[in-house]
């Protein structure tokens, strides 16, 4: 350390005759040692510029034999140490003023003329000062304040009455001006956060008490309309799984669901595939349609591919909009010839059929036409995904059902329809039942068919009740309804609320299915929604919680441009007038009409139109 702090003041040294004490015993034979070890050595080279002006002198050390440089007391850094590194000067900032923010005099004062007021802080002041001596006044006092009193809760201060928890002592507050204000701070307040209602409990706990505050602070924190419109849903969802009609033969009620967003293929450019799956045998209809069908042309396509293989139905099971389903019922009904007036029964949720019917006809498409390529045979043959749906549909009706436990094909003739790999199976002897026994044996297909889908199902609806809830709506109540599937509305979809409303419930379709007042910001949406995309509402009482009547009430921006929006140019005419050219278009929304339009008037007409003359040109060359 001595060899150390000489660099240290190597520029004051230079030149001068110098002493230097220290207690180390090493280092006093330093620069005479003959024999140095590699460390020694180094320090030795390191002061042989100071040999013929330093003198080492060593003393012993006065508190301890082993003292270092380290136990030493440091030399003050003032101008008679030689090391002394002068302190640069801290800017001098004055001080103009000082704010202390507390609370106000008359805020006590206030704490205590409400405590002389209340009849149960009457009778704790006089009981909890320390000239009373007579306890009796205790017996008047309210359940919840005598059970606090008999626990030692209770503590005067000042005049002021503090509540003594197990970690927290708290004032306590009786007057309704004082709660109110707690709630609204500890609530409305940003700084407070607007947090679940566990949290707010556990801030609020930590500063004030009144009787029944966790009740209180519950409700406000679950009427408020924020909390309620802002926040996601959680915990378990509601709907629990409904048994839907089972039929009794084939074709009697069967799915409807659409695939879109598929490349144009065919001779029609056809960009959809209508899949309709049988509920009683689970077969299954692959058409291929556009997306832009109305319910007229879905109907018409139903009529002339359908109804001659299946004959009249009577259920349509679909997941679109229940006035799409009805008109779709309408035109049928229309091209069928009868007068009967059938009704469509709305289904807000079904087992999931088509839906999984469609993942697995994806899931076939896409092993032959991936990223929707065409596909070529060992004949350099090209098929695309429009003209491979027949072989699909009849791999699907000649294979074994889980829920059924046999083939479609059986289930509805009784026989397999002639493969391909049939003739593996000449040989074999073939079973030629008579009439009356073939009718036999596809009745107890049919009937063992219906009790492992009624298998199937308890199964599933077991496992589905698990995670739902039931619910408890009536007619009259307020709701919110979800607006995931709002998409008319502006601004940031992060940032959209998860609800909105209030809405008033006018009917309820079954357990699961309610209908709602909508508001005319979104009277075009279908009024009815299932009880999973809709959440009670908890008005606030407004006498009991006032200062909350002066927050502002968030309307959602709704875009009613989106309604308008153009999906196809169905036809094309030329004006004698003033041989200007309109165009037929259609919307988006099902509510609007088809109406003619210049071409000025459309959106991305470039895109429309060149889709129509395609169209055009390929009808011309057929």
């Amino acid at each position: 350390m001595p060899c150390l702090g000489l660099g240290k003041i190597e520029y004051v040294l230079e030149g001068c005759v110098f002493e230097v004490i220290t207690d180390c015993t090493a280092v006093k034979s330093l620069l005479n040692m003959k024999t140095p070890n590699r460390h020694m050595l180094r320090w030795q080279i390191a002061i042989q510029e100071y040999r013929g002006n330093m003198t080492i002198v060593h003393k012993d050390g006065n508190i301890h034999k082993n003292a270092d440089g380290l136990s030493r007391w440091p030399l003050p850094n003032n101008i008679d140490n030689p090391a002394y590194v002068p302190e640069e000067a801290s800017p001098q900032i004055p001080i103009e003023g000082i704010s202390v923010t507390d609370l106000n005099t008359t805020f006590f004062e206030e704490l205590r003329n409400s405590d002389t007021k209340d009849k149960n802080c009457s009778i704790l002041c006089q009981s909890l000062n320390k000239d009373c001596k007579d306890n009796s006044v205790i017996h008047a006092l309210d359940e919840v304040w005598k059970k606090s009193y008999d626990e030692g809760r209770f503590h005067l201060l000042d005049g002021i009455i503090y509540h003594r928890t197990k970690r927290t002592c708290v004032m306590k507050v009786v007057e309704r001006s004082f709660i109110d204000l707690v709630l609204k701070e500890f609530h409305d307040s940003p700084i407070s956060g607007p947090l679940f209602e566990e949290r707010r409990i556990e801030k609020v706990k930590t500063c004030i008490w009144w009787p029944m505050w966790q009740k209180d602070v519950g409700e406000y924190c679950k009427t408020c309309d924020r909390f309620q419109k802002a926040n996601k849903s959680t915990g378990k969802r509601l709907a629990n799984m409904i048994k839907i009609q089972e039929p009794s033969r084939p074709w009697e009620i069967f799915h409807i669901d659409w695939v879109t967003g598929l490349t144009p293929a065919g001779d029609r450019s056809y960009n959809s595939c209508l899949v309709i799956v049988d509920r009683f045998i689970k077969a299954r209809i692959f058409l291929p349609c556009h997306k832009e069908d109305t319910a007229m042309e879905t109907a018409l396509l139903i009529w002339n591919r359908v109804v001659s293989w299946t004959c009249i139905f009577t259920n349509i099971i679909s997941d679109r909009d229940p006035k799409f389903t009805s008109a779709l019922w309408k035109n049928l009904h229309q091209l069928f010839g009868t007068k009967l007036a059938f009704s469509t029964a709305y289904h807000p949720q079904t087992d999931g059929l088509p839906e999984r019917m469609i993942q697995t006809l994806e899931d076939m498409v896409r092993i032959f036409c991936a990223y929707c390529l065409e596909f070529k045979d060992c004949d350099v043959f090209t098929y695309d995904w429009c003209t491979l749906l027949p072989a699909l549909e009849l791999a699907y009706k000649t294979s074994f059902h889980a829920s059924s436990n046999q083939t479609p094909a059986i289930l509805e003739k009784g026989w397999t329809p002639k493969l391909t790999q049939d003739p593996l199976r000449k040989d074999l002897t073939e079973i030629h039942p008579t009439a009356a026994i073939f009718k036999v044996m596809l009745y107890k297909a049919r009937k063992h068919a219906v009790r492992c889908m009624e298998d199937s199902f308890a199964y599933v609806k077991d496992k589905w009740d698990k995670s739902h809830a039931t619910p408890d709506y009536k007619v009259g109540d307020l709701v919110l309804v979800s607006t995931t599937n709002f998409n008319n509305i502006k601004g940031c979809k992060t940032l959209k609320d998860s609800f909105t409303g209030p809405f008033v419930i006018e009917a309820l379709h079954g357990e699961n299915a309610v209908e709602v007042e909508l508001s005319e910001e979104i009277s075009n949406k279908p009024p009815t929604f299932p009880v999973s995309l809709i959440s009670p509402y908890k008005s606030s009482d407004a006498e009991r919680f006032p200062l909350r009547n002066k927050i502002t009430q968030v309307i959602p921006p709704f875009d009613s441009s989106c309604s308008k929006k153009i999906t196809k140019v169905l036809k094309r005419r030329k004006l004698r007038t003033n041989k200007l050219r309109e165009y037929l278009v259609r919307y988006s929304h099902p509510a609007c009409k088809d109406e003619w339009l210049p071409e000025n008037n459309i959106t991305e007409a470039t895109k429309l139109l060149r889709r129509l003359r395609h169209t055009i040109n390929n009808n011309i060359t057929k």
